[in-house]
């Protein structure tokens, strides 16, 4: 799992970007997902894509995003919600983002945003 600790953001950010763009989404699709879970703003996203971050520093400079609990599912074979290893754990919460938004589902959905309580 080390390895994949130390891989750099940057290396994996255009693989991202190519399995979205495949699937008909867009570069701002996938950025919106990146700032729904890291807190991070554009200009953040875009120094890790362009950098030598790694997935330890990307997300040690992170503020997950209340809801991520809320992200289930299986990613890689794993029960995201099973994961034990934090870091690894904030790894695949992205991965399993990025493969809800590859395989065509809203991105109010993906981002888990609450849909409005009727008033009384």
């Amino acid at each position: 799992m080390s390895r994949v600790f130390e891989m750099t953001f940057a290396s994996v950010y255009p693989l991202y970007l190519a399995k979205v763009e495949r699937k008909g989404r867009t570069k701002d699709d996938l950025d919106a997902v990146i700032r729904w879970l890291t807190g991070f703003d554009d200009a953040t996203i875009a120094r890790h894509a362009e950098g030598t971050t790694t997935f330890r520093e990307f997300f040690d400079e992170a503020t997950l995003n209340v809801r991520a609990d809320q992200v289930t599912g299986v990613v890689c074979g794993i029960r995201v919600e099973e994961i034990e290893d934090p870091l690894m754990y904030r790894i695949r919460l992205l991965d399993k983002l990025v493969d809800e938004l590859a395989k065509g589902r809203p991105l109010a959905k993906v981002l888990r945003e609450q849909a409005p309580t009727p008033a009384p």
